[in-house]
């Protein structure tokens, strides 16, 4: 009997670029609850420092599972502390989105150029308030489509400066 093959799942360029302004959106309006929604229960928030190695064996800035996420959420929303008193004001751009096709069934992976500005509004009595910053990275995310919703899997963020010292990164890119 011959077999068939189910068909790849597919997610159009113009559905990609919506679901990539959709999280842009959703991390610029703080509504960070509903961004954690976004990933599977087994995805990955990971900023590594070398984008040759995976991440369990690589040093990450930022390495977060699940649990780890949803302590960030916690912390960024509900509790004060310095480097983010006051909260970070962000702008995400999002542009030359590329949908690529993924190896394993139910698996799409978008790629993205982005440039983030942030901003702390404040005086003089903390180092950088006031300053604007501007991060470029590349940004991967590989989807998993769960009864046709796409889902986060991993959110890789290669910053393109990322050997050099960085200021305060506690806020979500």
């Amino acid at each position: 009997m011959p077999t068939t093959k189910s068909p790849r799942p597919t997610l159009t360029q113009q559905a990609a670029e919506a679901f990539l302004t959709m999280e842009a959106e959703l991390l610029d309006e703080r509504r960070l609850e509903e961004w954690l929604k976004l990933f599977t229960p087994d995805g990955l928030y990971w900023i590594p420092l070398d984008d040759g190695l995976p991440a369990e064996h690589s040093v990450s800035m930022v390495r977060d599972d699940a649990l780890r996420r949803e302590e960030r959420v916690f912390h960024l929303l509900h509790t004060r502390f310095p480097a983010q008193s006051p909260s970070s004001r962000t702008l995400h751009m999002v542009a030359n989105v590329r949908v690529i096709e993924g190896a394993d069934a139910g698996m799409v992976t978008l790629r993205s150029n982005q440039v983030v500005h942030e901003v702390r509004a404040g005086d003089y009595r903390q180092l950088g308030l006031g300053e604007r910053h501007t991060i470029v990275a590349k940004v991967e995310h590989v989807l998993r489509l769960e009864s046709g919703e796409p889902r986060i899997a991993l959110k890789k963020v290669l910053l393109l400066d990322r050997d050099l010292p960085q200021g305060n990164l506690t806020f979500l890119l």
